[in-house]
Formats: structure tokens, sequence, C-alpha cells
């Protein structure tokens, strides 16, 4: 029988990630389970795999390019293609001091993994999504990245000052919008999901929504038909201002 449609997911063992991957498997899709650490992406695909989703583990450390590079040549090896690629992956950081403090070093640590790691990562897998017929990127954002949002005084944003993390998700906005505008003529969408203030390890699981409603909309971009959006900044509840 014919495989619908292949997911990768980066981050994908817990949170976010692992929920994005429930919903994708559940809607029929063959999820690739992408986790930097190899033991703990076998026990979440072995999870899925419980719950009668097709999924399978990936050893992939978004911030180690031979690393990502295997996984490419995995996906190529045993499927051919990739129809999603979800880059889900990210890190806060150590850094919680006031911007005037932060070194370089406290802002690589965050880009290595949310910035650079989603364009190797993207890179590596864009010539499988260009043979799907209906390619699709997801780059999981954040209102924290919103620049509008964190210029308006009466934003919830204007009493949050992360450097780090909120300028690695602007950057992973125009990093989005960029990808959006080469691949406009294609059958290629990607849009940046922004899931809300969700419970997980990144904010010590503090959050008014739980990682399945968070995954919610990274699941629908990520099932986009041809009339879809791309480029586009969405939430559950609508658009996003860049």
């Amino acid at each position: 029988m014919a495989v619908d449609r292949i997911a990768l997911i980066t981050g994908a063992n817990k949170g976010i990630g692992y929920e994005t991957a429930r919903q994708l498997g559940e809607q029929g899709a063959v999820v690739l389970v992408g986790a930097r650490d190899e033991v703990r992406g076998k026990q979440a695909a072995a999870a899925l795999a419980d719950g009668g989703i097709t999924a399978v583990p990936l050893h992939l450390d978004v911030r180690d390019a031979a690393r990502v590079a295997a996984a490419a040549a995995f996906v190529e090896q045993r499927y051919g293609r990739l129809d999603i690629l979800v880059n889900n992956a990210g890190v806060a950081g150590g850094f919680t001091g006031a911007p005037s403090q932060a070194q370089a070093g406290d802002l690589r640590e965050v880009y290595e993994t949310n910035v650079f790691g989603v364009v190797t990562v993207t890179h590596a897998m864009l010539p499988l999504l260009r043979r799907s017929e209906a390619g699709r990127i997801v780059n999981m954002s954040s209102h924290l990245g919103s620049l509008a949002l964190n210029a308006d005084p009466a934003s919830p944003m204007a009493g949050v000052n992360m450097i780090a993390y909120q300028s690695s998700k602007t950057a992973l906005n125009a990093i989005t919008l960029a990808y959006a505008k080469e691949l406009r003529d294609t059958p290629i969408k990607v849009n940046a999901a922004h899931p809300g203030v969700v419970a997980t390890d990144i904010n010590g699981h503090r959050g008014q929504r739980t990682p399945a409603q968070g995954a919610v909309i990274a699941v629908r971009l990520a099932l986009l038909d041809a009339a879809g959006p791309s480029g586009a900044s969405l939430s559950q509840d609508g658009p996003v201002p860049w």
C-alpha cells in the first residue's frame, strides 16, 4: 500500500514535537521521530507505535551537520522523498540576565539549535521535499519572536526580555520568509507556527496550553492543501504579526 505522507519532526521525543508526531501519525503519516538522544528517540517511537502509529526513530542532532546528512541519506534510501518537515527542536539557553549582561556566546548557544540548526536540517532535507507532490515546511516559532508584539507596550510580550531566545525566534521568522519567497513558485509551502504558551521543559512546564494543544497549529500547517498559505505566521487563534 502506498504511503500518503512521510513526516520528519525534529525534537520529537517529548513535548510539542512528540504531540505533533502523534497527531500527524493519527492522520496516516509515517512519522520520523527526530531526536538528539538516540535512546529517547527510540522510546518515543515505540510509545507512538503502541498507539497504532507508524513511527520510526531517527537519530538527529540539528547542531551536527554530519548527523543531519546521515539522517537525510536514511530518508532518501528508505523513502525516496519527504513530504513534511517540522523544525520543532528548540532551546531557551542558560542565560537569564538583562540584555546588557549578555555575551555573544550566550546567544550562540541558542542560535546553534533555533537558527543554524533549522538551516542545516532544511538544507539537507529540501532536495527530498522537492520530490514530494506537496512539500510542507513548518518552523516552530513563538509570539516572543514577534517584533511588532515586543515593540507594543500594551502587549503581553512587553514585560519579557529574553535576548537570546526571543531574537532567535525573530531570526527564525526571517528565515521562514526567506525560504517561502524562494519556493513560492513550487508546490512547497513554508510557514511559521506559534503554539502559544505551552507547558514544556523549555519553560519549566509553566503554560496555559498542553503540548497536544500547542501541536495543533503545526499539524494544521503540515497538512495544508494547495490553497493554503505560504510565508504565513499563524497561531491556532489566527495570524501573528512578524
